[in-house]
């Protein structure tokens, strides 16, 4: 996903969809692992997805504490 699409999810949005992409890491590792996985580049783009929906939970608290 971009992470325009990221912009628009609340907070709580994105902590679902932070869950939701680490049970995906966690599965693809899993196949990795048993020689299963098809396509062994979605690896990376799960934990750059899983970086960017961090990096956007993390602007959110520092803009909420600004704001208090």
């Amino acid at each position: 996903m971009a992470i325009k699409d990221f912009k628009e999810l609340s907070l709580s949005e994105l902590n679902k969809k932070l869950a939701d992409l680490k049970d995906e890491l966690f599965h693809l590792r899993f196949q990795l692992a048993i020689n299963q996985l098809e396509n062994p580049m979605r690896i990376n783009a799960v934990k750059k997805d899983i970086a960017r929906v961090k990096t956007l939970i993390r602007e959110t608290e520092i803009k909420d504490s600004k704001n208090a």
